[in-house]
């Protein structure tokens, strides 16, 4: 997986030896809230997922969920990257990071990498994002980096109704 740099940040795919950190990330009280409960709770199972779902889709797609660091010290900040999900017709872009190092602009200049690789790279010129419609953070960083609201979705049956947002580069 290709390495993406911003000026402040490395994004890197992730290896079994983040396990530690995925562990931290998923169960962090707003990743449970806005983005769901994968039940990972030891570092077998989030070396599990760390297999199931960014591994698999560097392998499948040639794309996936990336570690996001500081360049400066490598400190782990949160994910970000790009999914291919068999519930949405469009490649979505998906960020994470830990609570301590919201506000400093880390989630945008990382989804700006990602999404400048996506266009310029894989030449993806449609992307799609999802969001919980109370994730107002997530909402209005989607609408500065381009994103415009398409409609409401849900990813199930059974599941909470989000809002899909589509970028046309």
């Amino acid at each position: 997986m290709k390495v993406l740099e911003s000026e402040r940040l490395r994004l890197r795919g992730l290896t079994l030896d983040d396990a530690p950190f995925v562990l931290k990330l998923l169960n962090e009280p707003s990743w449970l809230r806005f983005i769901g409960d994968r039940g990972i709770r030891t570092l077998e199972g989030a070396q599990g997922y760390i297999r199931d779902v960014p591994l698999a889709s560097y392998a499948r797609h040639g794309f996936g969920l990336l570690a996001v660091e500081l360049k400066a010290d490598g400190a782990a900040l949160g994910m970000c990257g790009l999914l291919k999900r068999d519930t949405l017709e469009d490649v979505d872009i998906g960020f994470a990071f830990f609570p301590e190092h919201w506000g400093r602009g880390y989630a945008k200049e990382a989804a700006a990498a990602v999404l400048a690789h996506a266009r310029t790279t894989l030449g993806l010129q449609r992307i799609a994002a999802i969001v919980d419609p109370t994730n107002a953070s997530s909402v209005k960083l989607l609408e500065r980096l381009g994103f415009q609201y398409e409609r409401p979705i849900r990813m199930s049956p059974e599941a909470a109704e989000i809002s899909l947002y589509l970028s046309r580069g």
